[in-house]
């Protein structure tokens, strides 16, 4: 292959959007097809993503993508990173270098050159190739406090007898800086993904990039809704201080959204101390939906009173947690302005939730659910009982409820 049929095919690749993984495997294929001996491929780039700082994979040329890694933000400052010979080429500006293992000048003392030489490796070459900056603009200028520059690393390895031919060389540099146009084109999309993911929830996030932007519309759909809410956050945050505040709701909120995700549920809102999660019925399975509903709940239940545990013996404040269980037809997608869109569900099932969950404090149940719920969890109904009806706020009659028995 020659090197303007790799640069074609590299563009191509980034125009259809080709997997990153398959991506890397064809390029480390096709460079060995183009006669330069690439024994090994390292990629790593950073990310927009509230949790993940960076991402990395590694390809073989015997078993194609051999290692994935992520990074937390916590994660940068570590050893590992530190230790990595892209470290100083991001602090000092170095767009590239070569080191040479067959003769040992001048290669530093770092655990990832020590393993490239125990495994033949002859030559190591690096690239740090910037792909724009990560922060957003507000007002026309980049907010400084967490301004970052985009990057992505590249390193290819031979253990080719003399390392690298100068040809060889040549047609690298003739071809990363494509490879790097490629990478952020395919990768672009799973930012954008992730970032949406973090802030909407993985399944409106996919309908958002399948197109689904519309103001208005929206699907009929049933779904259980899960309502949950802290109990005395408010005087809480009258005694905390902000930073330790937010820390504290992080602790609780995370105890909330783990369940729901572990059983197939969706957060779709945040709101204040609570959240609203929904548990689409899919293929008219109503009893298996409200049973990893109801698992979801009483496992959020389970690790807040944990969490509790562990202020109180630490001398710190604690918040109870209260859950409301019902199941209903939603509509289920955008609605907003024409400026501002929110995707949600909406409906008298909605309403109904909450307003049951507003009755677990007054009538001393953590967990709550509605007459429909508990008729529709048919596996689940032995751990059910009635607490008689009650009347909701807004609603005319009175409901039945039941708790767990």
């Amino acid at each position: 292959m020659t090197s303007s049929a790799l640069v074609e095919w590299l563009a191509q690749a980034g125009l259809r959007n080709v997997p990153l993984e398959d991506l890397v495997d064809g390029f480390g294929r096709r460079l060995n097809g183009a006669g330069v001996a690439v024994e090994r491929l390292f990629v790593g780039m950073n990310t927009l993503h509230p949790m993940v700082r960076a991402r990395s994979l590694i390809w073989d040329h015997g078993q194609g993508i051999t290692k994935q890694f992520e990074f937390v933000h916590a994660e940068i400052d570590s050893a590992e990173i530190r230790q990595s010979p892209f470290d100083p080429m991001l602090r000092d500006g170095i767009a590239e270098r070569r080191y040479r293992f067959d003769t040992g000048a001048d290669v530093p003392a770092l655990p990832v050159f020590e393993e490239l030489q125990a495994a033949g490796t002859v030559e190591w070459m690096g690239w740090v190739l910037p792909l724009g900056e990560l922060a957003p603009r507000v007002g026309g200028a980049t907010e400084v406090e967490h301004a970052e520059r985009g990057w992505l690393v590249v390193s290819a390895t031979t253990s080719q007898p003399g390392g690298y031919r100068v040809e060889d060389v040549a047609l690298l540099r003739q071809v990363i800086q494509v490879f790097a146009v490629a990478i952020k084109a395919v990768t672009t999309r799973a930012i954008g993904h992730g970032l949406l993911a973090a802030y909407l929830g993985n399944d409106p996030a996919s309908r958002v990039y399948a197109g689904t932007v519309l103001r208005g519309e929206v699907q009929s759909v049933e779904a259980v809704l899960l309502f949950a809410d802290l109990q005395g956050f408010t005087a809480l945050a009258d005694t905390v201080p902000g930073r330790d505040l937010i820390a504290l709701l992080d602790d609780y909120l995370g105890c909330m959204v783990q369940p729901v995700v572990d059983h197939g549920g969706e957060v779709l809102k945040f709101m204040g101390d609570g959240l609203l999660a929904a548990f689409a019925v899919v293929g008219g399975d109503r009893a298996a939906v409200c049973a990893d509903a109801l698992k979801a709940a009483t496992e959020a239940l389970a690790l807040v009173d944990r969490l509790n545990m562990d202020r109180r013996a630490g001398g710190q404040p604690a918040a109870g947690l209260d859950v409301s269980l019902h199941i209903g037809k939603v509509l289920y997608g955008n609605v907003g302005s024409d400026t501002r869109l929110d995707f949600t569900v909406i409906g008298p099932a909605v309403n109904e939730a909450s307003r049951i969950e507003a009755l677990c404090t007054p009538l001393g149940r953590p967990l709550l659910m509605s007459r429909a719920f508990a008729e529709a969890a048919t596996l689940s109904q032995d751990r059910l009982v009635s607490l008689g009806r009650h009347r909701l706020r807004g609603v005319r009659e009175e409901t039945e409820l039941f708790g767990l028995s």
